[in-house]
């Protein structure tokens, strides 16, 4: 699921939880103002649809017309699509060696996306992690607060910010590990996606050699694939997390949409929370905000080690990889103001960190101790680091230390 801008750093896959999260706080927030705002006549087709909190053809339709000048021809997708199985392939054997560890059959599918492809491909994996916001505005048979203000929500404008939110994204992500999470079925694993006219638009921009990156970039979403499928306990683990964390935040929406009172709850919250890193854990609870904490490590772990990687086995298999990395550096630190600022609105602030601190923490624990002491962060959830633990590394390795010297002692 699951980054956004001109690095791996950035601009890979953006967090759809982030997103999502951030979309439903400013719904929920806005709701009951919403509700009183309303003085237009309705006619009775707006009535029959007023009761989604997002008319998501609406919102598909808006982020396909930013993009329809980016896309690729069926002889285009085709030739591509091969290009990018074989980038994969070649890729699959250089990072199996380096992890250590096999793949199941069928583990991965790839594919040549352009944006719009990339819309549609994204936009239901949105709205089912919306569902339980959706189907409390809908169930009227209730008649509460709740769902009386939620189906007061002004949809237009909810359904324009997620459609200009996608459409947005969808010009900045180059590839893309999909995986099947919160009740998605998953039957032949997880698919990859790289949306061509993006890496086209770095790859002439930063002048950078097609085939070393490009297959800069499918060594980054393969190490993706060995996380998720290659160490069993990552799906289930993630996917609960996921399932909790949505489950607090429909719990905040019923509150608001209650009405006005309940939100001296988050100003409370606000006011008393200590200082953080996103606006986004200033509404939580101590609760919500370690759940999110202990999704945001492992999200930095996943991220930070396939970076570390990619420039692992980048630096003996690319012939061009310290100019590429070097141009991604400096794109990275020159990163437009309008490009900030969307980062903080929407939380993906908190995704570029987490490249960051996950690639400094796997590439910390490698040095000092080699990769085979690093990889143990993937035994087992236990083995992930704590927030503390990820901002320094030694602290992690202290405990694995002592993890072991009790193992000894035990036996």
């Amino acid at each position: 699921m699951t980054d956004t801008t001109v690095s791996f750093k950035t601009y890979s896959r953006p967090s759809k939880k982030v997103v999502a999260s951030g979309v439903v706080a400013g719904a929920a927030v806005g709701a009951w103002a919403a509700s009183k705002m309303r003085s237009a006549p309705q006619t009775s087709s707006d009535q029959q649809s007023d009761h989604r909190l997002i008319d998501w053809e609406q919102a598909r339709s808006i982020a396909i017309n930013m993009n329809r000048a980016a896309s690729l021809t069926s002889v285009e997708r085709q030739r591509l699509d091969a290009y990018y199985r074989e980038l994969v392939d070649k890729a699959i054997p250089v990072v199996e060696r380096y992890v250590g560890i096999s793949l199941p059959h069928s583990a991965v599918s790839t594919h040549a996306f352009d944006r719009v492809d990339w819309i549609n491909a994204n936009i239901d994996a949105f709205r089912e992690m919306l569902a339980p916001f959706e189907a409390l505005a809908q169930d009227e048979s209730k008649k509460n607060a709740a769902s009386q203000v939620l189906a007061g929500l002004n949809r237009r404008v909810v359904s324009l910010e997620v459609g200009v939110l996608l459409g947005y994204l969808s010009r900045r992500v180059l590839g893309q590990y999909d995986i099947a999470l919160l009740g998605r079925e998953q039957i032949d694993g997880g698919k990859l996606y790289y949306v061509e006219p993006n890496i086209r638009h770095i790859e002439r921009s930063l002048d950078l050699p097609m085939d070393d990156f490009r297959m800069w970039l499918a060594l980054h979403e393969t190490t993706h694939v060995f996380e998720f499928e290659g160490f069993p306990w990552v799906r289930p683990y993630f996917n609960g997390m996921l399932e909790e964390y949505f489950a607090y935040l429909k719990e905040d929406a019923a509150l608001l949409g209650q009405g006005l009172k309940n939100l001296k709850i988050f100003v409370e919250r606000a006011r008393t929370g200590e200082a953080r890193s996103s606006w986004i854990e200033h509404l939580m609870n101590e609760k919500q905000r370690e759940l999110f904490n202990r999704m945001q490590t492992m999200m930095s772990v996943i991220e930070g080690y396939s970076n570390h990687v990619m420039n692992a086995v980048g630096r003996e298999l690319l012939a061009d990889y310290e100019p590429i990395s070097r141009k991604f550096e400096y794109r990275q630190a020159h990163r437009s103001q309008a490009e900030l600022f969307f980062a903080k609105l929407t939380g993906l602030d908190v995704k570029m960190e987490q490249y960051r601190l996950g690639e400094k923490f796997i590439d910390a624990i490698a040095e000092r101790r080699g990769h085979d002491f690093a990889v143990r962060v993937w035994d087992g959830p236990e083995m992930l680091p704590t927030p503390e633990e990820l901002r320094s590394p030694e602290l992690w390795i202290q405990r694995v230390d002592r993890s072991n010297e009790g193992a000894l002692a035990a036996s």
